[in-house]
């Protein structure tokens, strides 16, 4: 079903799933012209010699972790009123709706990580070794969103004004997070209103990784993990409780 789901966002294009990738290649080239050339940006006090096309790499690099982040959260809404055929006629693990959702942003995460990836190698010459510790990254990240997406899509199918919220608030978090500013640009006041986004450390770690080369904070990652899967836990015990009246409601 997840495979289902990538292949219908492209479904009678000429270039098919081709398009997974000419999209975040032409985003990328978009963000080096605006931001390298036009506002000709530098990341925090980086070097005069800083490639131009760096600035849009590190920005880049944190538009993948909100991308899937919003993707999940945006399709939650609706996940279980778009399939009203397997919740009414058909015995269907309907829990298995976020997963697919999840999965199938995944897919996408990882071409926008490979199209980060050569872009860095082209600009710079080389890949840090550290990029291997993506899953350490990743991994707890896609644990709290399945879990936000299981509250998310039951609430969905109750309260009908949730997917227009949804889609402000993924808009809102974007700009509370350290994406296109270091968050040492952020006036210290204010910087606890930005470390309590969820997506902030993730962000931080994932350019600590790809851009930096350096070892990510495995103790904050390892406590990020545990929180996630205990929500996790939560938002599934939600869900399941809240499936009976799915039926009834729609």
């Amino acid at each position: 079903m997840t495979k289902r789901d990538i292949i219908s966002r492209y479904k009678g294009s000429i270039m098919g799933l081709l398009w997974s990738f000419i999209n975040p290649i032409f985003m990328l080239a978009v963000y080096t012209l605006v931001f390298s050339e036009v506002f000709n940006a530098r990341w925090g006090t980086a070097s005069a010699n800083e490639s131009k096309a760096q600035f849009a790499i590190i920005l880049f690099a944190g538009l993948i972790v909100h991308g899937i982040f919003s993707e999940v959260l945006t399709k939650s809404p609706v996940l279980i009123l778009n399939n009203v055929n397997y919740v009414k006629k058909v015995v269907f693990p309907l829990e298995s709706f976020p997963v697919i959702a999840l999965l199938s942003a995944c897919f996408q995460a990882i071409i926008n990580t490979i199209v980060l990836l050569l872009a860095f190698l082209l600009s710079n010459g080389f890949i840090h070794w550290t990029v291997f510790l993506f899953p350490l990254v990743f991994v707890p990240v896609m644990i709290l969103t399945l879990a936000l997406s299981y509250i998310i899509s039951s609430l969905g199918v109750y309260l009908r004004d949730l997917g227009q919220f949804i889609t402000l608030l993924v808009t809102v978090i974007l700009f509370l997070s350290p994406v296109f500013y270091p968050l040492s640009a952020v006036p210290e006041k204010y910087q606890s209103i930005i470390l309590l986004n969820p997506l902030t450390f993730i962000i931080e770690q994932m350019r600590e990784i790809i851009i930096w080369g350096r070892i990510p904070d495995l103790s904050g990652l390892l406590t990020y993990t545990l929180v996630s899967l205990i929500t996790l836990w939560f938002s599934y015990f939600w869900f399941q409780k809240t499936r009976k009246g799915f039926a009834d409601v729609i």
